[in-house]
């Protein structure tokens, strides 16, 4: 039987998964070495064919490489066997992954690679001299022992390395199973640690045991899905790996995935910093005198915080550790978390000031907090105190604009929003409302109203009176308020400023929001937040204090276009310039010149993340901040040719539009990620005094800018001014638009062939998509 049919027995039963199916395959490959071997070499001394690495261990996914040694005693004739052996291999198409050495040759280069000094920790024999392998095996151990003091740090410094190449495990929307933080390579890590210390490298009975179990059926199955070697797992993939491995769907797979990541990670990190600490144990050091921090009993010495023995375990005390920790920057000492594991707090109702004010100030230590509440979180001493987190732990967001869990997210809004604390009067409702905004995400239904709903409950347990709990509800409700405002109205409407004054209420909830909106985009992820989107809510806030504070909103300077622009338009004044990433064009007022001038943008390859137009005098101003689709800088004297020949006729936009899409769309859209927005279309005539707001959500697509304007154009509609935002693969534009006669949309029947007229622009640029998916 060939070495594919003889995997394929394996590989083909969906029943085996994990650690089951690879020692099921690493056994039937096996055999089929070991009879190969027999009749290339057969049964000789001084020569053996063992597996190492991966293979060693017995941990061989469908597609990994076969990763073998031949060990030699021999003088001659090695090179004509290792040919004998190899070439049949590679025939079968295998991936191998082979050397040749005596023992000695083999020791040698474990002295000074770390790679094969690891991979020989799990030598196995296949066939041959048993005893030259089991040599073999027992020197690489003790050699990997007595260089410990060595090979432990460099194995900090490599992981570390990988880490940052491969991300994070528990927080990448495609994770790396294996090399990333709190994947396969970890675990290894930890095997090998404990080999250097003397342990016996055996993982089954620890507390990693069943989330390496979780990261491996997860890779198997990506091999399987994808019919060779593979470790990033792919959207494309999870909804057929997640059913596969009997997940309900998905997102519950990525939750395991990640929750298990997480812990992996957390204990990884942890064993590293106790080992390098033993390390340093053994050299002769002036040691600290313990410095008392954070309150009774709570010291500090060494980097390592403890909670003295003769302290209980109170929830007091456990934000006293933790708080102390994070501000000191340290860790917690491992007889305190050895003590805190076995540990169930009962945390009162309510809380006392002491204690409220003790959770606070953990949080105001920023993103030195994390670490920190992640190890109470493993340890199981968060939840007790926030019991309503529960569903949100490593629950995952699976698109391209969030970065981290719901949980993680929420943790890292906090820590950005300790830098804004000095914005706001009330700072501890600054942190809670961040820690509170997403809290519904967990639970059925829209995560915001769920979010008001608990908030009250979570605000009483917590001591606070009853106005703070209006307050932070209300920061619940509006955390979007400024983003969306800011992005898609015009605000240089007064219905716009009176809107979000009233929604506000006072200025001190005001400064609130406007904190909360920087935190959270920040932490959601590079596409949440930019100067141009910070710039606009800055704007908006400043013009919502304004009239909270008694002012005329009409007094209020113009946001967009300047004084400069409207001098210009007023002058008549046209021309494109480009620079950086931003396009400003003037124009004469006509049908159709805000898309024509998307199309020209989508023709040069680029994507528009912001853009914004407005028209006056009888010039259009649009300005549009874009990138290129594909690497390199932006050819200004190109895009600028094409808008000019867009703008004068001189290009069939629709055509070579079409063209485009019929040739990148099926390639870029193989894998699509899952939506933040699903595809809707609002009208609105009540935002604004003078003109309909029309409003389009969609997943982004090529020339869906253009279309979507030359949809408005087809129906008479004049884009008085427009705001686009893109939101990692999605896009949200609005657009305000008045009739022929000038003034709003009032008519039903035109509204609705307006949404009618924007689904069809929407579906056009999909078409060929959807024909590629189907």
């Amino acid at each position: 039987m060939s070495l594919m049919a003889t995997k394929a027995t394996v590989v083909d039963d969906s029943s085996l998964r994990g650690m089951a199916a690879c020692l099921a395959l690493s056994t039937a490959v096996d055999g089929w070495l070991t009879e190969l071997y027999l009749d290339k070499i057969g049964p000789r001394p001084s020569v053996a064919l063992v597996a190492v690495g991966g293979y060693g261990r017995g941990e061989l996914c469908p597609h990994s490489d076969l990763d073998v040694l031949l060990v030699h005693d021999l003088e001659n004739e090695i090179e004509q066997l290792a040919s004998d052996l190899w070439y049949p291999i590679w025939d079968e198409g295998a991936k191998l992954g082979h050397s040749v050495r005596t023992v000695r040759e083999a020791l040698e280069l474990a002295k000074t690679d770390l790679d094969t000094a690891t991979s020989l920790l799990s030598v196995r024999l296949l066939s041959g001299d048993a005893e030259l392998c089991d040599d073999l095996a027992k020197s690489a151990l003790t050699t990997w022992r007595r260089q410990a003091r060595t090979w432990v740090p460099r194995l900090d410094e490599s992981s570390s390395q990988r880490h940052e190449r491969a991300g994070e495990v528990a927080f990448m929307l495609e994770p790396e199973l294996k090399e990333g933080q709190g994947g396969l390579r970890d675990v290894h890590l930890l095997r090998w640690l404990d080999l250097a210390q003397g342990g016996e490298g055996t993982l089954e009975a620890t507390e990693v045991a069943e989330p390496h179990e979780v990261i491996l059926q997860a890779r198997v199955e990506l091999h399987r899905q994808l019919g060779r070697s593979g470790d990033v797992l792919l959207l494309e993939q999870q909804d057929a790996a997640a059913a596969s491995l009997g997940y309900p769907d998905a997102d519950a797979m990525m939750a395991a995935v990640a929750s298990s990541a997480r812990l992996i990670a957390w204990h990884t990190d942890e064993v590293m910093t106790q080992s390098l600490d033993g390390l340093r144990r053994k050299r002769p050091r002036l040691r600290r005198s313990p410095v008392v921090v954070g309150g009774p009993g709570v010291t500090i010495s060494d980097g390592r915080v403890k909670l003295d023995d003769e302290h209980p375990v109170t929830p007091e005390a456990v934000l006293r550790i933790a708080a102390a920790a994070a501000h000191h920057d340290a860790r917690l000492a491992p007889a305190t978390t050895d003590r805190l594991m076995n540990t169930e707090i009962d945390v009162p109702s309510p809380w006392s000031a002491e204690l409220r004010k003790l959770f606070i100030d953990l949080f105001l230590a920023g993103h030195r907090s994390i670490p920190v509440v992640e190890t109470l979180d493993q340890l199981g001493l968060f939840v007790p105190f926030l019991p309503e987190w529960a569903p949100n732990r490593s629950r995952p967001q699976r698109n391209a604009y969030h970065r981290f869990t719901v949980d993680r997210h929420l943790w890292e809004t906090a820590a950005e929003a300790v830098k804004l604390i000095d914005h706001v009067d009330r700072p501890d409702l600054l942190i809670m409302g961040a820690l509170l905004h997403d809290i519904g995400k967990g639970y059925p239904g829209d995560h915001t109203e769920v979010g008001m709903g608990l908030i009250p409950m979570i605000g009483r347990r917590m001591g606070y009176p009853p106005e703070d709990i209006d307050v932070l509800v209300t920061m619940c409700e509006h955390h979007l308020l400024l983003p969306d405002i800011a992005t898609r109205r015009d605000l240089d409407d007064d219905a716009t400023i009176h809107g979000v004054a009233d929604a506000a209420g006072s200025v001190e909830v005001l400064r609130l929001l406007e904190a909360l909106t920087e935190a959270d985009s920040i932490a959601t992820g590079p596409a949440a937040w930019s100067q141009w989107k910070a710039q606009l809510v800055r704007d908006l806030a400043a013009r919502a204090v304004f009239v909270l504070e008694g002012g005329d909103a009409g007094e209020l300077p113009r946001n967009f276009p300047t004084d400069e622009h409207r001098q210009k338009m007023r002058r008549g004044t046209t021309g494109i310039s480009g620079r950086g990433e931003l396009l400003t064009v003037l124009a004469i007022d006509r049908p159709g010149v805000f898309g024509r001038i998307a199309g020209a943008v989508t023709l040069n390859g680029l994507e528009v993340l912001d853009a914004a137009a407005h028209t006056e005098f009888g010039i259009a101003l649009a300005m549009f901040r874009v990138q290129s689709r594909f690497e390199g800088e932006v050819d200004w004297d190109k895009v600028r040719a094409s808008v000019e020949d867009a703008l004068e006729g001189r290009i069939a936009l629709a055509a070579r539009i079409d063209e485009l899409i019929h040739t990148y769309a099926p390639k870029m859209g193989a894998s699509a990620p899952q939506r933040v927005v699903e595809p809707k279309v609002t009208i609105d005539n009540s935002s604004s005094s003078t003109a309909t707001v029309v409003e389009v959500a969609s997943p982004n697509g090529i020339g869906l800018l253009y279309y979507i304007t030359r949809a408005l154009g087809q129906l008479d509609l004049d884009i008085a001014s427009a705001k686009v935002q893109t939101l990692g693969d999605d896009v949200v534009d609005s657009f305000y638009v008045r009739d022929r006669d000038g003034k709003k949309v009032t008519d039903e029947g035109h509204m609705d062939e307006i949404e009618r007229g924007l689904r069809h622009a929407m579906h056009i640029a999909f078409m060929p998509l959807e024909y590629h998916r189907g």
